[in-house]
């Protein structure tokens, strides 16, 4: 036998440990500067920090020179923003995982080194689309701290040494600051009025007076976005009229929207570089992303078909993009993406062709020396729920890459049966999307054996608003039906063992996860990991931050009126009709301001009281999820273990 058959064949017998496929570097943020150098948010050294890349594109094979900026060990930086004036930054940042950010500037990020300029630990001050106005001088975020069932904007003179700040909008609501005018006068807002009813304002930062835009009467979302380099106008993210979000174009001289772009999906994303002549945008298609670019003034159109250059060929891209940034000048893209085969990198894109768009990747994400042939990419499946509304999921299945091709026909020839992993995203109105989720979790799952289906069900985003809000005020019905469709495709598949498949889910996975377990016992789930789930929708929504309770009464229900009704859907209530051949395991971080400790600590002790066999795992320095690398790797490794352990 040839020596590299014969490494090849002991790969394919290898088992890799978690910490291989999870020995990853997560990127959350970033944001040029300039078309040379920029800012991201990295958790390179175990916490997540401001770090300063300055790249040459250029240089053959391109050289990077990375520089951590800050060094928080318990405080978890979320933004960055650059100033378009110098070299400047504002991040935000909180406190083991409390939300409630602070504001920090970087004077000079060559420099200089972090100055905390907020000091109020009980309040949240949070982002917008934009922090900087165009001449540096002010910033603009949101702030509870005059009403803590409000989030209003706020804007700070940055030129002053006092705290120089005030409030631009006088009364209660939930305000998203957007993005500042060209003469930095005036600021567009969104405001969330319901859950899918968002109002437009124009703040003017001089006299401090709200303006709101009339944009007709149809409930519908509405998304500012940059405004145009002569200041008559903004764009506009909607679904206004339309099953879709779109993007628009706002006249002020005419109060009229203008379409400029209707696809039959999502679009997502949305810049403008400064001078005005291009935008660019990205569109949801079946869980991916594309992007495309529109020169302002010949009004053509192209997508920009992403390739990235390996030593042998040039490899076209399928992506989700998370951000999107032009750079100051328009001629490069910078964004963040994330594919199943790779966690999220920062890349940069030169727009200045007319066909071929090669990416140079600035960051590097994926740390386990692991070959891509030995990584799965899922399928997407559709299938058809109690009432033939159709259901689209990813599809993990084991031993199908071409490294483990010939475990696969073994296994076909030997009639071999594998278990499966049903994994449910949060949201609920969020998307099941084709990344590498979890630290590798899927992969790690799939390289032991085990199947995994994620289902985009009822009340998931990318598949219309009229989908989407199938699941407002109903959850634990429709939606859980949905899912156990999902398990009896599972069971109608001739290689799966019916006796070994799991669920797993955080947030409101979490609590899909705990209602599959106990209210629908009959398929003997083995095996269920709930990561910050609600178990008592009551208790869950008397304990959501204060400016969230309107929507989230609205999207499940009102906690003093509908006691009764949230009983009937909480996990809770059923926890005695749990199969008891299902183990469970459940993660909660104590400072978690979503999903209280509270929620996992009385389900953790009602299955104790049971005498089920439950493992509770808790974090003191972690919220909703975890912002420290080694929280990260034992949650999820403690998770990965248990289903292969309990499913193999």
């Amino acid at each position: 036998m040839a020596h590299s058959d014969r490494n090849n064949k002991n790969k394919q017998n290898k088992q890799y440990p978690f910490e291989r496929f999870a020995s990853v570097r997560r990127y959350i943020d970033f944001d040029f500067k300039n078309p040379s150098w920029m800012l991201y948010v990295s958790d390179a050294n175990g916490q997540f920090n401001v770090w300063r890349e300055i790249f040459d594109l250029n240089f053959d094979g391109h050289q990077c020179s990375s520089y951590p900026l800050t060094n928080f060990v318990d405080n978890s930086v979320r933004r960055v923003f650059s100033s378009p004036m110098d070299d400047s930054a504002i991040f935000f940042a909180d406190h083991n995982g409390n939300e409630n950010f602070q504001i920090y500037k970087i004077e000079d990020v060559f420099n200089c080194w972090p100055e905390q300029i907020t000091f109020k630990p009980q309040i949240r001050h949070e982002w917008g689309s934009e922090c900087f106005s165009h001449d540096g001088k002010y910033i603009a975020y949101g702030s509870n701290e005059k009403d803590p069932s409000s989030m209003l904007v706020h804007v700070r003179n940055m030129k002053s040494d006092n705290d120089d700040s005030f409030c631009v909008t006088d009364r209660g609501g939930w305000y998203v600051p957007g993005y500042w005018s060209p003469n930095n006068k005036k600021l567009n807002c969104s405001q969330l009025v319901t859950l899918a009813d968002y109002s437009v304002w124009i703040l003017d930062v001089e006299s401090r007076r709200m303006e709101k835009i009339d944009l007709g009467e149809e409930k519908s979302r509405f998304i500012v976005g940059p405004w145009s380099p002569d200041g008559n106008g903004f764009y506009v993210l909607s679904d206004s009229n339309r099953e879709f979000i779109g993007i628009a174009f706002y006249h002020i001289g005419n109060s009229q929207l203008e379409w400029m772009a209707t696809p039959q999906h999502d679009v997502e994303l949305i810049d403008i570089c400064l001078d005005g002549k291009l935008l660019a945008w990205t569109e949801n298609v079946d869980g991916y992303s594309k992007l495309y670019v529109k020169d302002l003034d010949s009004q053509k159109v192209k997508e920009v078909a992403l390739t990235l250059t390996t030593d042998t060929a040039a490899v076209s891209l399928e992506v989700v993009i998370e951000k999107l940034k032009l750079s100051p000048d328009g001629k490069r893209i910078g964004f963040m993406m994330d594919c199943p085969t790779s966690p999220t990198n920062v890349y940069v894109v030169d727009i200045d062709r007319d066909d071929e768009y090669p990416c140079t990747r600035v960051t590097t994400s994926l740390l386990g020396n692991l070959s891509e042939n030995m990584l799965i990419k899922p399928r997407v499946l559709k299938y058809k729920s109690f009432d033939s509304l159709e259901i689209s999921a990813y599809f993990y299945k084991p031993f199908t890459t071409s490294a483990t091709a010939s475990l696969q026909k073994t296994a076909e020839k030997n009639g071999i049966k594998f278990g499966a992993v049903l994994s449910l995203h949060g949201g609920p109105t969020a998307q099941e999307r084709p990344y590498y989720d979890y630290s590798g979790l899927y992969q790690y799952l799939a390289h032991n054996g085990l199947a995994v289906i994620a289902p985009n069900f009822r009340g998931s985003t990318g598949y219309g608003k009229s989908f989407e809000k199938k699941i407002y005020h109903d959850w634990g019905g429709n939606e859980l039906k949905d899912i156990e469709h999902a398990i009896n495709w599972l069971l109608s598949q001739d290689w799966v063992d019916p006796k070994r498949i799991g669920v797993f889910g955080g947030s409101f996975g979490g609590f899909a996860t705990l209602s599959c377990v106990t209210r629908l016992p009959q398929y003997s789930l083995r095996a269920a990991v709930d990561i910050v789930g609600p178990s008592n929708l009551v208790t869950f929504l008397k304990t959501v931050p204060e400016h969230w309770k309107g929507l989230t009464f609205e999207l499940v229900g009102d906690p003093e009126k509908e006691e009764r009704f949230l009983n009937e859907r909480s996990p809770i209530t059923f926890v005695d009709s749990i199969n008891p051949v299902t183990s469970l395991l459940v993660i909660q971080g104590a400072n978690d301001p979503r999903v209280a400790k509270s929620e996992s600590d009385q389900i953790v002790k009602k299955l104790n009281d049971k005498g089920l066999d439950v493992d509770y795992m808790v974090f003191e320095d972690e919220g909703h999820g975890f912002t420290k690398y080694s929280n990260q790797i034992k949650a999820l490794k403690k998770s990965a273990e248990f289903l292969v352990e309990k499913l193999s």
